[in-house]
């Protein structure tokens, strides 16, 4: 399973920076006609905005997987490794609820808005809330897969906080 994650994060991190480029492409192909030509391109902004959405989701189930998200453990940090295993279960387990809720609103707002399409790009306005369907999938699995470990016993003490500081370096895809 976890060559499965990696190789998966290895194709995302190629994702993103499809999405980047594309991003930047095309705002500042659009700034450069719209000053330098006096027109444009008329998608630009619609679907520079979709790229960035899917990019904002896309990164988040990399840096889930790589435990990158900023956190504070102000009050984890002065708790035994009892305490933080049961903190980092009962997270673990709300953020798993909350994977199921974010499927359930994407998955029923790409339902609902198939038919519907967007303004320029006329495309389905459902490519918007894919991304949230895909990081509540993956993002559900991990986190599940971090919780078997902690229930197996297989979690170190190391890894009891599964963030990191702001000031924090990262750790290289340690957990």
């Amino acid at each position: 399973m976890n060559r499965f994650f990696d190789f998966t994060c290895k194709a995302i991190e190629y994702m993103i920076a499809a999405c980047m480029a594309g991003m930047v492409v095309l705002v500042f192909g659009n700034v450069l006609l719209r000053y330098g030509f006096n027109s444009g391109i008329t998608l630009s902004e619609e679907l520079s905005r979709w790229l960035f959405v899917w990019m904002t989701f896309l990164g988040a189930i990399v840096a889930l997987r790589k435990h990158e998200h900023l956190g504070t453990d102000m009050l984890i940090g002065r708790l035994r490794p009892v305490g933080k295993k049961i903190c980092l279960g009962i997270s673990q387990l709300l953020m798993m609820f909350i994977c199921v809720l974010l499927f359930q609103g994407a998955y029923e707002q790409a339902v609902i808005n198939w038919s519907s399409t967007s303004a320029v790009m006329e495309a389905s306005l459902s490519w918007v809330y894919f991304p949230g369907i895909i990081f509540a999938v993956l993002g559900g699995l991990m986190i599940a897969m971090d919780f078997f470990l902690l229930l197996s016993g297989q979690t170190q003490e190391t890894q009891l906080t599964m963030f990191q500081e702001s000031e924090d370096k990262p750790h290289n895809g340690a957990h």
